[in-house]
């Protein structure tokens, strides 16, 4: 049985083998009464209405769902999130309210090292119902493919823990979910004067432990003044390219040391945050093909300068967007969100913007030939939106403008009412 979704005001990207960045970020393909073909959970066919009407109006095996005008879009690919942890921590954000700088706050023992306390003392489905629903959540908001990092066990016990609670909503959950081994978040008490060690344990043990349990696809590190250094990530996300892992990087988020450069220099797959990043190593990664992955969520709660989404767009840089949802510094599982932020504070268009967090954040993650655009072959996964075009996503502000959602052709969020 296949289903025909006629009567659609649909705007898509096209993916035309990369990410889209420089003029053609903004480019999308708008069928304002289109219709697309689904069978077996992947789009079939896509086109006008009266073309794809006259095709398969008349098969039995074609059911006919009549979307009545409304704006569907691609589903979200968030390609940056922290969703698994086991606790808040607001008194944080008050801290953060009164002037005390994050790196202040880690280095008296709180933000990342509070999380890692939660998660050893959560049991393991404890730490999965936490997690499965924030990842639901995010479904309602229109996230149909994400990916979640460990990084809150710093400990081989407690990052498989946490891959395998990964992994399990990955399997029973209904996103598409990519896990990542963020063993190097941040350094150990007991290594405090030693991250050199820290780091030669994560290589020697805690890389060969990931890649045998098979789970996390790719490896991240938090590169920046106070946690690990360049030459640290450089030794890490090497050994684990090695592996036949795919590597990214938490780059200059605070300061300039340089992850961007490390980035190309690696062929990273993404370099995320970015809001200090150098021109020099922006124009690096353009020549690297590496995808920036803005989340402008995080520079709202640290109320910091936002990354230079506009220099990075008018330089060729595919700019891709995602929430960091975090229990720290960006709380929050809305995508329309983070494109209202990305349009109104980064000065990126709705259209850039749709792009960054559909097919660009697909890059990101290694999926562009499943997932981010609605073009032949790919999942049928899809969102009907309550406005005229993806501009509603930053216009009307502090709501979600998601009525729908469509993993596979198959309604998982919203009401057929």
């Amino acid at each position: 049985m296949s289903t025909l979704y006629r009567n659609a005001n649909i705007y898509t990207p096209v993916d035309s083998g990369r990410p889209h960045g420089g003029t053609v970020q903004g480019d999308l393909q708008h069928y304002p009464q289109g219709s697309f073909l689904v069978k077996d959970g992947k789009i079939a066919a896509i086109g006008s209405d009266t073309d794809l009407l006259k095709s398969h109006s008349g098969d039995a095996d074609v059911e006919i769902v009549d979307i009545k005008g409304q704006c569907v879009i691609p589903g979200f690919v968030d390609p940056h999130t922290h969703l698994c942890f086991a606790a808040r921590r607001e008194e944080e954000f008050e801290l953060r309210l009164t002037g005390t700088p994050y790196l202040e706050i880690l280095k008296q023992g709180g933000g990342i090292l509070s999380s890692v306390r939660a998660v050893e003392a959560a049991s393991e489905e404890e730490l999965f119902e936490a997690t499965r629903l924030r990842a639901e959540t995010a479904l309602k908001f229109g996230t149909t493919t994400l990916e979640i990092k460990s990084g809150y066990g710093l400990d081989t016990e407690n990052e498989l823990k946490m891959l395998r609670v990964i992994d399990r909503l990955s399997r029973n959950g209904k996103q598409d979910v990519v896990a990542t081994f963020m063993g190097a978040h941040a350094i150990p008490p007991e290594y405090k004067n030693n991250p050199d060690a820290f780091i030669a344990l994560l290589i020697d043990k805690m890389l060969p432990a990931v890649k045998e349990q098979g789970i996390a696809e790719h490896c991240d590190i938090f590169c920046e003044e106070g946690v690990f250094s360049i030459e640290q990530g450089r030794k890490l996300l090497t050994a684990a390219s090695a592996l036949g892992m795919k590597v990214k990087i938490h780059a200059d988020e605070v300061n300039d040391l340089g992850g961007a450069g490390l980035a190309a220099e690696l062929n990273a797959c993404s370099a995320d945050h970015l809001l200090a990043a150098s021109d020099e190593n922006i124009r690096a990664m353009v020549s690297a093909g590496v995808v920036a992955n803005l989340l402008p969520a995080t520079a709202y709660s640290l109320r910091k300068p936002y990354a230079r989404a506009r220099f990075m767009i008018d330089n060729d840089l595919p700019v891709a967007l995602a929430t960091d949802c975090n229990p720290g510094s960006s709380y929050t599982e809305s995508m329309p969100f983070v494109i209202g932020l990305a349009v109104l504070n980064m000065h990126m268009s709705p259209a850039e913007a749709l792009c960054g967090a559909t097919l660009n954040a697909a890059y990101a993650l290694g999926l562009a030939d499943r997932v981010g655009s609605l073009d032949i072959g790919k999942q049928a996964d899809f969102l009907v939106l309550d406005g005229k075009s993806p501009a509603i996503l930053a216009y009307h502000a502090g709501v979600s403008p998601v009525v729908k959602v469509y993993k596979k052709g198959e309604l998982v969020a919203g009401s057929d009412s």
